[in-house]
């Protein structure tokens, strides 16, 4: 009996040992930037779920869907998230933005969007600078692995807010079959602007306690399989529909002020050949904390 014990006792100690080591480098990820509670990939997967903008509001702010967990003001509840369609023709920059109190608002986001043809559209989501330190933007790709494409082969690098791979231009995924893209070009479509405001919000809606980077980290990475993080700007007259509306805090600006002075951003660019004699520039961006001391690198690599 007592080697059986002697065994056992090895066997829990090892899975205790694994999991904190497990949480270590979970907590290795955080940037402690805002953007760290805020899954974009995760947002571009419920609108692509969204049947209306109205439905994509109400996905973003359900618990279970682990897409949202900011508390900018600080106030020790995860805040709500209101969806703000502005538009030119066939364009529209759909806002992602937090009411911080009854004067301020905060951008976290725009999902921008363009008709590119009769059955044909494209979209990216850009992450605000003072939520992810600098404009993070994120697409979908044609499948969910960490593949070649275009001939060239992504590293997969820990950092802000992405946890996933950066990808050369060459493939652009068509969004018109999403439900909500479908409904937002169909004939006698009105702006979707949120009625909702600071301390006005849905009958549904309850506030949560946010979790914790441990907790939180390992949820929100379920939908990075079908999104990627890209380095150039696709959809522009989308994001020159965006640029005039954009909305900042100066409570947000002041609270997280140490976190994004800490991030400091260095990019080194190097010039590679790859197959067939092709050359790419690839650009590393160094993430560096607290003491100078390096917290994570990213990789891009760019086809000439």
């Amino acid at each position: 009996m007592k080697p059986y014990l002697s065994k056992l006792n090895l066997l829990v100690l090892a899975l205790l040992v694994s999991l904190f080591s497990m949480a270590q480098d979970n907590a290795s990820d955080s940037t402690g930037l805002p953007g760290d509670n805020f899954d974009l990939q995760g947002a571009l997967q419920m609108f692509k779920k969204a049947s209306s903008p109205e439905e994509f509001e109400k996905l973003l702010n359900e618990q279970g869907n682990n897409v949202n967990n900011l508390d900018l003001n600080g106030d020790g509840e995860v805040d709500y998230i209101k969806v703000i369609d502005k538009a030119d023709k066939d364009v529209h920059a759909f806002i992602l933005q937090v009411p911080v109190s009854e004067k301020e608002n905060q951008d976290i986001a725009v999902i921008e969007l363009e008709k590119t043809g009769t059955a044909s559209a494209v979209l990216q989501i850009v992450g605000d600078e003072d939520i992810y330190g600098e404009q993070t933007i994120v697409e979908p790709t044609d499948d969910g692995d960490d593949a070649l494409i275009n001939g060239w082969n992504y590293s997969n690098q820990s950092g802000p807010a992405a946890q996933t791979e950066y990808r050369a231009a060459g493939i652009i995924v068509n969004v018109w079959l999403w439900p909500s893209v479908r409904f937002v070009y169909a004939p006698g479509y009105r702006l979707w602007v949120s009625p909702w405001r600071w301390r006005h919000y849905p009958g549904w809606w309850r506030p949560w306690r946010p979790l914790a980077w441990h907790t939180w980290h390992p949820r929100r990475m379920v939908y990075h399989r079908g999104f990627v993080v890209v380095g150039t700007h696709r959809v522009v007259r989308a994001h020159a529909v965006y640029r005039p509306f954009r909305t900042t805090s100066v409570t947000v600006r002041t609270r997280h002020s140490a976190a994004v002075g800490r991030y400091r951003v260095t990019k080194t660019k190097t010039t590679v050949t790859g197959p067939r004699g092709r050359s790419a520039t690839k650009t590393t961006t160094t993430v560096t904390g607290k003491r100078g001391k390096v917290k994570a690198k990213k990789t891009r690599i760019r086809r000439n």
